[in-house]
């Protein structure tokens, strides 16, 4: 009975007003972001879903609306009203990241082949390529953080390991 009785004093007793203050967002606060991060991963998993609705069945523009990629908006509405594939694709071919896309898309429209198996290939492209340029970078940091190491125990080594080597060694050829 004394837990309920708690319980209820906490849900109905007012919050101090410093807790309350505490949520609101204040000016030095980072700005909430509104658009989805664009990574290559998130491209990449676009690429798989809408492979996976062509799959399924769905018509060109239903699939690029379900997966709701910004870029691809105008082509899903050139596409909806019945414009050629080469003057549909043509506004993605300008994007960087559709770009890929879009001359495989103009691709396929010509030879009749299947625009999801096209869209898994260059998903799973995307992906190695971002893994390489993230291994690539990880060995660059990998140099420059193992340069000022080497800097650092070089004289050291040199100084405690060779240097007495070599003085032993002269102090024996010179007797």
């Amino acid at each position: 009975m004394t837990f309920f009785l708690l319980a209820l004093a906490i849900l109905v007793a007012p919050a101090p007003r410093r807790a309350v203050e505490r949520l609101r967002p204040k000016a030095h606060d980072p700005p909430k972001r509104s658009a989805k991060p664009d990574g290559p991963f998130e491209r990449a998993a676009a690429l798989d879903l809408l492979a996976a609705c062509l799959k399924a069945g769905l018509p060109v523009p239903t699939a690029i609306r379900a997966v709701g990629v910004a870029e691809l908006s105008r082509t899903a509405e050139l596409l909806a009203l019945g414009a050629d594939p080469e003057t549909a694709w043509a506004p993605a071919l300008g994007q960087p990241a559709t770009a890929a896309l879009a001359r495989a898309a103009r691709r396929t429209a010509r030879s009749g082949a299947a625009l999801a198996r096209q869209a898994a290939e260059l998903a799973e492209r995307t992906r190695a390529e971002a893994r390489d340029r993230a291994e690539a970078e990880a060995q660059r940091a990998a140099v420059a953080v193992a340069a000022p190491l080497a800097l650092c125990f070089l004289p050291a080594f040199l100084c405690l390991g060779v240097v007495p080597v070599v003085l032993g060694l002269a102090d024996q050829f010179l007797k």
